[in-house]
């Protein structure tokens, strides 16, 4: 926070106001660069603008690696976004040269400095998004999907993105340049760093493709097309612009064709977002596949946390950690733990916590480990309350095993785990929510798989967990 505070101090004395630069038209309040490295290779861009909607893009220009289009995929955005109250920070990064820390540490640290700065540039620092074109499109989705989530954009914005580091479908400058020769030859390198391949289901945020069908120098079928695909497939919410004509690079240029039209669909999909307010309750749903929200179509917006989300309304943020399959026990076949999403949650910084864990581990292969319940569960407490001291913590019992799908036992739930629930529960001072027993004899609400709440089910327990958080 020094950092970002200390340099729009010394960077406002120096600079003033764009008064004389416009005709009373622009937008902009004030335009200032700030150094992102200390040899000040590596710059920001920064357009305030009069009249803030607290909402911020970090514009991220394209040039295939090997120079930086920032004027119509940089700068020309500029007046069109603060006329939407929107601030727009453009990040003139290093280039690769083969080394890809140089521009992700440049664009990390770009975030840094803008959420650090929030208060004093009128911004909401859960509103921040990235908007890439080209080969600014590909760092741009290795920040939403690569990034730690101090840093990792609120949304996404990919204009003709470059998403395969494949050369044989992609760019293949923007493959060279970034992963270095060595690097296309390493297939692990190149699976991770395209894209597609790494989307998170609740952890990559929400984004918007916009490209046009006849791109002939980065082929939108095995690019955004690919984006869009991962997007979806996770459940995550992805919208999808594509313009008969203009080929590649058009950016924010009044020669395209399409330019009102992808104002007008830009701003709509942009105003259609509802971020958290600034000082909102934040709520961590832990758990595993029925917090996850298996068997729910895009369980992102229709899952329980997310139906949670519109019963708490709009002072309360609700994020959803949740992943399938996954065990409270660290020596369960895949432990929740050592996931990404428990350290987002631990990042997060919840006030409230609502923990659903316990039915995976009742499998036989899991439980077999049952005496380490416990101390496992103890371990999660402990670690939240040393990454959030104030945080209150809710520890929801599974609901029934109506079926024994994929060897989970009701028994072992009913006579095992809640008890040990209870128990730690009594000792650590949390609070329980036994949906096993207000879930009794309701097979109506879970699917035939007799496990996973259906569309009816998330909904209750939306509206039980709900209740419990507003008791306090």
């Amino acid at each position: 926070m020094i950092l970002g505070l200390a340099l729009l101090s010394m960077t406002m004395q120096a600079q003033s106001p764009w008064a004389g630069e416009s005709d009373g038209s622009v937008m902009t309040a004030r335009k200032f660069t700030l150094d992102l490295t200390a040899d000040g290779k590596a710059q920001m861009v920064c357009f305030l603008p009069q009249a803030p909607s607290g909402k911020a893009i970090v514009g991220i220009p394209g040039g295939g690696y090997s120079v930086l289009s920032n004027g119509h995929e940089g700068y020309l955005a500029s007046d069109w976004l603060n006329r939407q109250g929107i601030a727009y920070f453009v990040v003139n990064y290093r280039l690769p040269e083969g080394d890809r820390s140089k521009p992700i540490s440049d664009v990390e640290n770009a975030f840094r400095i803008v959420r650090d700065s929030a208060k004093v540039w009128a911004i909401n620092p859960h509103d921040v998004g990235i908007m890439g074109f080209s080969a600014g499109g590909h760092l741009s989705s290795v920040i939403s999907t690569h990034a730690d989530f101090d840093v990792r954009p609120d949304f996404t914005i990919l204009f003709y993105p470059v998403i395969s580091m494949d050369e044989r479908v992609s760019h293949k400058w923007s493959c060279v340049n970034f992963l270095g020769e060595e690097g296309q030859k390493n297939p692990e390198l190149v699976r991770d760093f395209s894209t597609n391949n790494v989307v998170r289901r609740h952890l990559t945020p929400p984004a918007v493709i916009i490209s046009a069908s006849d791109d002939r120098l980065v082929p939108f079928v095995t690019n955004g097309l690919e984006y869009y695909k991962a997007m979806r497939k996770a459940g995550n919410d992805c919208a999808m612009f594509v313009y008969p004509t203009g080929d590649h690079g058009f950016g924010f240029g009044p020669w395209f064709k399409y330019h009102d039209q992808l104002l007008t669909d830009l701003g709509n999909w942009l105003k259609d977002r509802q971020a958290p307010q600034p000082d909102a309750i934040r709520v961590a749903c832990v758990g595993n596949s029925i917090t996850d929200g298996h068997g729910i179509d895009m369980a992102t917006a229709y899952g329980y946390p997310a139906l949670l989300q519109k019963k708490l309304g709009n002072g309360y943020w609700v994020k959803n950690f949740g992943v399938s399959g996954r065990t409270l026990l660290n020596k369960g076949d895949y432990p929740y733990m050592n996931e990404l999403a428990w350290k987002d949650a631990l990042a997060f910084k919840p006030d409230i916590v609502v923990i659903k864990l316990g039915t995976n581990d009742s499998k036989p292969q899991n439980w077999q480990f049952g005496k380490e319940f416990k101390q496992d569960l103890e371990q999660m407490i402990k670690a939240m309350r040393a990454a959030s001291p104030k945080s209150r913590i809710l520890l929801c019992t599974p609901i029934p095993a109506f079926k024994p799908s994929w060897d989970i036992s009701d028994v072992v739930i009913a006579n095992d785990i809640i008890p040990i629930q209870q128990q730690v529960a009594k000792k650590l001072d949390l609070e329980v929510i036994d949906l096993h027993t207000l879930f009794a004899g309701c097979e109506d609400l879970v699917l035939p798989d007799g496990i996973h709440p259906n569309d009816k089910g998330v909904g209750r327990m939306a509206e039980i967990i709900a209740e419990a958080l507003k008791k306090k």
